[in-house]
């Protein structure tokens, strides 16, 4: 089942992600940092809520909107020289397959 799938997904990617930006600099850390995170918690709740909800739909369409807030705040790390090119492309490359998922999870409810 590929809603399960998405959500070890994102698990994996807090799991990675969180002690790069516990190490990021303060002036970073609580505040691009703290926006990352919460956005990928966020992005697990909801993974979570919408499997079991009836109406998924609209879940389905704000956690696509959130996760390319993230794609985009994960940019900016690169950017500002806060993470490496090598962490950039992994973290991409997960987002990138989770957002994938999340489209066919998507593409699918639309077809309902």
């Amino acid at each position: 089942m590929s809603e399960l799938s998405i959500i070890q997904k994102t698990y994996d990617l807090i799991k990675w992600y969180v002690p790069i930006v516990d190490r990021l600099p303060k002036t970073h850390k609580f505040t691009l940092g703290d926006r990352v995170i919460n956005k990928l918690y966020d992005l697990l709740e909801g993974l979570i809520v919408a499997r079991y909800a009836k109406q998924k739909l609209a879940q389905l369409e704000t956690l696509n909107t959130s996760l390319d807030i993230l794609r985009h705040q994960t940019r900016l790390l690169k950017d500002f020289e806060l993470i490496s090119l090598e962490r950039y492309e992994y973290a991409a490359k997960l987002i990138t397959e989770i957002g994938v998922e999340l489209g066919g999870w998507i593409k699918s409810q639309r077809g309902k």
